[in-house]
């Protein structure tokens, strides 16, 4: 882990173990992604869960998989991410209670509008991927074990191709969140893959446009689970329960669908949709 990213990690978890309680106040802690709190998202849900239980919800915005190392360790209430297999496994080891689909957007590869490595209305991401390597074409990943990251590195392994070994040449890993990844590649005028929510929202675009979409590989699902009370009794376990309920029902799943970028809508309630 990075030692400045660690420093700021401890800070944050203590204030938030720390901030003085106001008499009869209630919260939960989420460890989540950077996307759904760079997106706006959590702006636009949370007051209204907080209006109708009185709960305050505060998240802990990280990458997935330092959110996932989050809730093992005890330290979130709920996990919200957007990586099925790590989010089965958290559930599985026993970390947590049980997972439930939430909702769901898709990722987006964007590069150079005047595309030269010949990949723009592709549809097929392995395929696109695999002119960028030949071509060696400028491509910047997060490189943060994020859900995002571990997507990319799964993209490119169906591909066939090992992009790390190009690591520092066209290949350049930020170490950083969606938003920095993509003003560095707006620097460079490279590639990059992103959630379609971050896209929306982001103002840096510089050169920048989508050149692949639509590929079902690209298909980004979001889960939401109660961290386990039996593993770590100091779970908010009722509370947290009330939000998780809260976010699958109607009402929540409405909220969700209503939520609009540039007139657009970022992510898709799938509660009912997938089971």
């Amino acid at each position: 882990m990075n030692a400045k990213f660690a420093a700021w990690l401890v800070i944050t978890l203590t204030t938030l173990a720390t901030l003085p309680a106001v008499a009869g106040e209630r919260f939960i802690t989420v460890a989540s992604t950077t996307s759904t709190r760079n997106s706006g998202l959590y702006d636009h849900l949370l007051p209204k869960f907080t209006a109708k239980t009185g709960i305050d919800v505060r998240v802990v915005a990280v990458g997935t998989g330092q959110a996932i190392r989050l809730a093992r360790a005890g330290d979130a209430d709920i996990l919200l991410v957007h990586h099925r297999q790590g989010e089965e496994n958290f559930v599985a080891d026993g970390h947590g209670v049980r997972r439930f689909d939430l909702m769901y957007n898709d990722f987006v590869l964007v590069g150079p509008a005047d595309d030269k490595a010949g990949i723009k209305g592709s549809q097929d991401i392995a395929r696109a991927l695999a002119k960028l390597a030949k071509s060696k074409s400028g491509f910047v990943s997060r490189g943060d074990d994020s859900g995002t990251h571990r997507k990319e590195i799964s993209l490119w392994k169906g591909a066939g191709i090992d992009p790390k070994k190009a690591s520092g040449t066209w290949y350049r890993e930020a170490g950083a969140g969606m938003g920095a990844t993509l003003n560095t590649a707006s620097g460079m005028n490279a590639h990059a893959l992103t959630d379609r929510g971050t896209w929306l929202k982001f103002a840096n675009k510089g050169s920048l446009a989508i050149l692949v979409e639509g590929d079902k590989r690209l298909f980004n699902p979001y889960g939401v689970i109660l961290v386990n009370p039996a593993k770590h009794p100091h779970v908010k376990a009722k509370d947290g329960q009330m939000f998780v309920n809260w976010l699958v029902s109607d009402e929540g799943q409405t909220a969700i669908s209503t939520f609009r970028l540039k007139g657009r809508q970022a992510f898709f309630p799938s509660a009912k949709r997938i089971n």
